[in-house]
């Protein structure tokens, strides 16, 4: 049996955002803004100064700007409702649009400072005036700063209100959007202390080799949050099951139902931060009526959604136990 859960039903508790909507999409949004702004800025000071690592920066920030367009992409079409072609909706459709966001981080992003660092290393560089870069990564570092508070914010929200630690929530939360923008955000002030380092060792050696370290540096770093994403995305995309705990809450909602006996078979499937499916394999009483077993059914569904309120969809099978 299944029926669509409503807001009195409550927030999610599965580790994940359960305003997924408006929060995640202000989060996007407010990160896209300021990336694209750094990047622009980031790119006139590497053309003037000629630092690779400013370049690579530059190349940073574009690819996180591509990424948020790609996430409030994902967030707006994954909130479409179910229709006739797709039954279960298409809150999958996030992490597809999310995959590909990590893919531009990686090859917009670490590819290409990678490749600037190497050549650096093999033809050296012209290095200008590092005066612009150094008050362009000033102020990038004060807009990745205001960035990531916003979505620290929500994060700390998200974990007070659920009541798991932060590690555990990224760890554990199917909202990749919002993991995406910390991440980025993270690696985009790590970045900008590489970047300066980078720029401050040549102006200090007049040696070129400081500043493509830093862009090799930046890309490595670009790479390891595109893989992070990709899996995370990916495993999503496929379908994965809610952690341990919440699969126990279930079992012990369902058995805990006057004419269950037990709980045979339990699979569980995130489509979304507020979208579970539960189908269950149920041995209910031998001397149970149909009648009896469909009262146990709808009594055990909406136990079900109060120990997970994200549920939105319960299947129970009656099923004899085996021999």
């Amino acid at each position: 049996m299944s029926e669509q859960r409503t807001a009195a039903d409550g927030p999610t508790a599965t580790g994940d955002p359960g305003e997924g909507g408006g929060e995640s999409v202000t989060t996007v949004v407010v990160a896209g803004l300021c990336n694209l702004g750094i990047a622009l800025a980031k790119a006139v000071a590497g053309a003037i100064s000629g630092s690779s690592a400013m370049l690579s920066e530059a190349a940073h920030s574009f690819a996180d700007t591509v990424t948020e367009v790609l996430l409030f992409l994902s967030l707006k079409r994954s909130t479409r409702p179910a229709d006739d072609k797709h039954p279960l909706g298409y809150g999958r459709e996030r992490y597809l649009w999310a995959l590909l966001a990590s893919f531009a981080t990686f090859v917009g992003g670490a590819v290409f400072s990678i490749h600037d660092g190497i050549h650096t290393f093999q033809y050296g560089e012209e290095l200008g005036s590092p005066a612009l870069s150094y008050l362009i990564l000033a102020v990038a570092f004060v807009l990745e700063s205001v960035s990531l508070s916003r979505t620290v914010r929500q994060l700390r929200d998200e974990t007070r209100r659920l009541d798991v630690g932060g590690y555990r929530y990224l760890r554990h939360t199917s909202d990749t959007a919002v993991k995406a923008v910390f991440l980025e955000d993270c690696a985009a002030l790590v970045g900008l202390l590489f970047a300066f380092g980078g720029l401050l060792g040549a102006q200090l050696t007049g040696d070129a080799l400081w500043d493509g370290l830093a862009s090799v540096l930046i890309g490595a770093l670009l790479a390891w949050v595109a893989y992070v994403l990709a899996r995370d995305n990916a495993s999503l995309l496929i379908g994965r099951s809610l952690p341990e705990r919440y699969e126990r809450a279930i079992t012990e909602a369902l058995t805990a139902q006057p004419q269950v006996v037990r709980v045979l078979d339990l699979v569980t499937s995130v489509h979304g931060p507020d979208d579970v499916l539960v189908a269950a394999k149920v041995d209910f009483a031998d001397l149970a009526t149909a009648t009896d077993i469909e009262t146990a059914c709808d009594r055990a569904e909406r136990a079900v959604r109060r120990a997970v309120p994200s549920v939105t969809r319960v299947y129970l099978d009656p099923t004899p136990p085996r021999g």
